[in-house]
């Protein structure tokens, strides 16, 4: 059974615990000097930030609040990244993770354009780039451990489990207190369904969560699109996969 996560945005208490345990246990860089203002709380995902809070001035009934939003993959159950990859570089997992390969990957970006979500990121920075992302720790999971940004979060403002067992969470939670909660599970259809879900008392469209996604699954679509693509561009796909065969060779004699 695939895994899930449910964040119940009304517990999260922007406290970014999330974001430096993902950071320290991804050995990302804790301030990306590439991107202006990252030192404290990157505005947007980067290639050094899988996972980001988002704070969201709100006023409800004339009172001014906050809300915190945690930002990060996704995790589509049927990904549109990797149906929009031609060398199989992004994968879909038994476990529910959207995994990345670097080195089948030729840097061609096609994930980039695909993701609905505005997620994989680009390495620009660097000689030998790769597409960076949320993991979803797909290699704690696999030793029984818990996400590293779930299990630091103070609050329990994520629960993980079985993707059948978080759905019926976030609906007995919007049945129990509907007062409480806007009736909307985000990420139940969104793009045929995700396996990060997430319930708030706040409409998402206020708290800058993505408009106009279809509730269909959106591989079909992107071969659809890339079908249409000029036989040139095959010709800069089997060229930047002779670059990549190069960089990755190089990249294994190194180590070697």
């Amino acid at each position: 059974m695939a895994k899930s996560v449910l964040v119940d945005l009304t517990r999260c208490i922007g406290c970014r615990g999330c974001q430096v345990a993902c950071k320290e246990w991804n050995e990302r860089d804790a301030g990306n000097t590439t991107f202006k203002g990252d030192f404290t709380n990157p505005a947007k995902l980067n290639s050094d930030t899988y996972t980001n809070i988002k704070f969201v001035e709100t006023a409800e009934k004339g009172k001014v609040g906050w809300s915190f939003i945690k930002n990060q993959c996704m995790h589509c159950r049927e990904p549109a990244c990797a149906s929009a990859c031609p060398v199989g570089a992004l994968t879909k997992t038994a476990q529910g993770a959207v995994s990345y390969d670097f080195d089948r990957c030729i840097g061609c970006r096609y994930c980039m354009v695909a993701c609905p979500f505005d997620i994989p990121k680009y390495e620009w920075e660097k000689t030998s780039p790769a597409v960076q992302k949320c993991t979803f720790c797909a290699e704690r999971i696999s030793d029984g451990m818990l996400p590293a940004c779930i299990k630091t979060c103070p609050t329990e403002a994520m629960y993980f489990d079985d993707y059948d067992k978080i759905v019926a969470e976030a609906k007995m939670r919007l049945d129990k207190e509907p007062d409480k909660y806007v009736k909307h599970v985000y990420g139940l259809d969104e793009a045929g369904g995700t396996n990060w879900l997430y319930i708030s008392d706040m409409p998402f469209n206020t708290l800058g969560f993505k408009k106009g996604i279809p509730n269909e699954s959106l591989p079909d679509y992107t071969w659809s699109v890339l079908s249409s693509i000029p036989e040139k561009v095959v010709g800069i796909v089997a060229f930047l996969g002779a670059v990549a065969y190069f960089r990755n060779r190089g990249s294994n004699e190194e180590v070697n």
